[in-house]
């Protein structure tokens, strides 16, 4: 059985990897020319997504490369009033296994774990997709495919050919994010430095294995804005104006806009769709239920998809009607409970008042100030909290043939 996957970042090596597992002829085609290994930013893998890792043998890489930031400082802004934050009881709180890593290693991760099996076919693209599987790609020869899956993110070119016009298929959530590269002496390794005002969160971090430090802004806006996702000099002005003035820091920040080697910025978007499949394509990962970038656990719920896709496509022994149904059963309950979750965290990681502000900085401060063991009991009294993550069920599917 032929099955092509559109898109090499997270969703997309993970399941090209248990999908040859299982013995299916696995193509991967990446619109990029080569694995992205540069800019991105932290991601969070919780206990679900990190046990599956650990199934395919790259816990240990995974480990090594983790970003270690155990204290942030946070500085609330107008005045500049200092607050120090554990980290290490704020993640201990949000998950029983978890793990902080840079997207971009990850990736590299996944894609190592299963290269060897897998047919990945860069700086290509799907240009046309038929219901029997005939795809035509912008320089690839046409081929026919059993299965097709886009996981190829929230701006999906699968998802577009399938299923329409991303904007009648997207909720926008109040917020903006965007991430540029910096020179690494900007971050000391291990700590977090966040500004924090009405409206407005900037913070910049590095890792000891980088060779820069990363600044990640996020922003509301009770409307979106108007630009096109690949119009990048329209972006950069954007975040400019936002941010000026914030902080003397923030600034020498944002003056590397004109020279930075990475840049990536996006609306806090959530995908809402009655059905991620259709004919013989289906949607994994950010490409079929977003709950929004960086609010809704959206890398763990992109692993726990691929893995569960999968195994429901080696279950049903590649009947992909069957597969596709019982795929999209299983994984409503954890996109629910990440799309509410995100429409919460875009509420309140980004207060819109002074007052909010000052409850951010002070309610992060007290709760690292908590032991341990009473943190992580608040967390796990709230069902619908920061724990939803590790609620997500990982499946028992037939052991692998390869």
């Amino acid at each position: 059985m032929r099955i092509l996957i559109s898109g090499a970042s997270i969703s997309g090596p993970v399941l090209a990897y248990w999908l040859t597992r299982y013995g299916f002829d696995v193509t991967v085609v990446e619109r990029a020319p080569a694995l992205r290994k540069t800019g991105g930013h932290a991601i969070d893998l919780f206990r679900p997504a990190t046990e599956i890792t650990e199934r395919m043998g790259v816990l240990d890489r995974v480990t090594e490369l983790a970003t270690a930031n155990t204290g942030m400082t946070m500085h609330r802004m107008p005045g500049g009033h200092q607050t120090n934050v554990d980290l290490t009881k704020l993640f201990s709180a949000t998950s029983s296994r978890h793990v902080e890593i840079m997207r971009d290693d990850l990736s590299e991760i996944y894609y190592d774990a299963g290269r060897a099996d897998v047919e990945y076919l860069f700086d290509d693209s799907i240009s046309a997709i038929s219901a029997d599987g005939d795809v035509t790609f912008e320089s690839a020869p046409p081929r026919r495919f059993d299965v097709i899956v886009g996981a190829d993110g929230l701006h999906s070119n699968v998802r577009r050919l399938t299923f329409g016009d991303e904007a009648a298929l997207s909720t926008y959530i109040g917020a903006y994010l965007a991430v540029i590269s910096t020179p690494k002496s900007a971050a000391t390794a291990g700590q977090n430095i966040v500004y924090a005002s009405p409206g407005h969160l900037a913070g910049i971090y590095t890792v000891s294995h980088l060779p820069d430090a990363r600044a990640i802004f996020m922003f509301k806006r009770t409307q979106p804005l108007e630009y096109h996702h690949r119009d990048v000099e329209r972006q950069k002005g954007f975040l400019d104006t936002e941010f000026r003035g914030l902080a003397p820091e923030v600034d020498s920040w944002l003056d590397e806009l004109g020279r930075t080697p990475s840049f990536y910025f996006d609306s806090v978007t959530q995908l809402h769709m009655d059905s991620w499949s259709r004919d013989r394509v289906t949607l994994v990962g950010d490409a079929g239920y977003c709950p929004g970038p960086a609010v809704g656990g959206s890398t763990s719920l992109a692993v726990v998809g691929a893995y569960t896709l999968a195994g429901e496509l080696a279950r049903a022994g590649g009947d992909h009607v069957r597969a596709f149904a019982a795929y999209e059963q299983a994984m409503a309950e954890p996109v629910r409970n990440s799309r509410a979750f995100a429409r919460r965290a875009a509420k309140t990681l980004v207060p819109g008042s002074r007052a909010g502000v000052w409850a951010l900085t002070a309610g992060a401060q007290t709760f690292s100030r908590l032991p341990a063991w009473l943190g992580n009991a608040v967390a796990r009294a709230n069902p619908g909290g920061v724990r939803v993550f590790d609620s997500m069920p990982v499946g028992d599917y037939p052991m692998p043939v390869r």
